[in-house]
């Protein structure tokens, strides 16, 4: 496959163009797209022909350039991802309806949280997730589910890494992050209040696929202070379950009532 003169193949190159839009830039002129990529103009403007010829990009009405419908047609044959969300919706509808405030389905994806499926309530918390958006993973409860179930060599990657402090309450120093990660792993979910956004509480618990590994995390956030673990940890471990039982889970896990303090 041809490289260019800074030695990118054009796989890589293309792959950089496609990934250059995103939630808060869904659309942008192929000028705005080259110096957004780094990519001389001629360079993006002949990538960006090809990627509209074979429907990967799409032009809009005011002639901007914007992901293709073509793409999501190719993510969504036989995708892991969405035999997941296929599986887990009815058991995410039955926690959203218990606790009344959004509800959404996470997986590892290299060192960050990806959200695949979001359901929303009118009138609930604020919530800085979103469908195909990533967190990091020190810094919500979803990521910290999933670091707990991780290999002990990937926890030790991520905690020996300088880990950003988002508000007053993420946890960032290693000892502390070992004590909270020890705890999810004993009750088996994560209560964390205000990591990255002060105003909220993030309550998650892992889904297990066959071989009892970890393969997502389910959660809710709800307004800080109004939390009801009581009722909202059970309908999380309930649907948990279904849905790992679904994947071929050997068996779910459980654990004790009370999250122990990460300092």
């Amino acid at each position: 496959m041809a490289n260019s003169r800074s030695g990118d193949s054009l796989l890589s190159r293309l792959v950089t163009i496609l990934d250059a839009f995103g939630s808060h830039r869904s659309s942008m002129t192929i000028s705005t797209l080259s110096r957004r990529v780094g990519m001389p103009l001629a360079t993006t403007h002949r990538l960006v022909l090809q990627l509209l010829d074979e429907r990967l990009l799409e032009r809009d009405a005011d002639g901007e350039v914007r992901l293709g419908i073509r793409l999501w047609e190719l993510a969504s044959r036989g995708s892991r991802t969405t035999d997941l969300r296929e599986i887990a919706l009815p058991f995410m509808e039955d926690v959203q309806a218990v606790v009344q405030q959004h509800t959404t389905l996470s997986l590892l994806d290299s060192e960050n949280v990806l959200y695949i499926e979001r359901l929303t309530t009118r009138g609930s918390a604020v919530n800085i997730t979103q469908i195909a958006g990533r967190l990091p993973i020190h810094a919500c409860s979803s990521g910290l589910v999933l670091l707990a179930y991780s290999p002990p060599e990937f926890q030790d990657d991520v905690l020996g890494r300088e880990l950003v402090r988002y508000t007053e309450h993420t946890v960032t120093e290693p000892a502390a992050l070992r004590r909270l990660l020890a705890g999810i792993r004993q009750l088996g979910h994560a209560s964390v209040p205000g990591i990255i956004v002060p105003d909220t509480t993030g309550i998650a618990v892992p889904v297990f696929e066959r071989g009892d590994r970890v393969i997502a995390a389910l959660n809710v956030i709800v307004p800080l202070g109004e939390e009801d673990l009581r009722a909202t940890v059970p309908a999380l471990k309930t649907a948990a379950h279904g849905i790992s039982r679904a994947l071929g889970a050997d068996r779910p896990r459980g654990g004790t009532s009370r999250m122990p303090r990460a300092v």
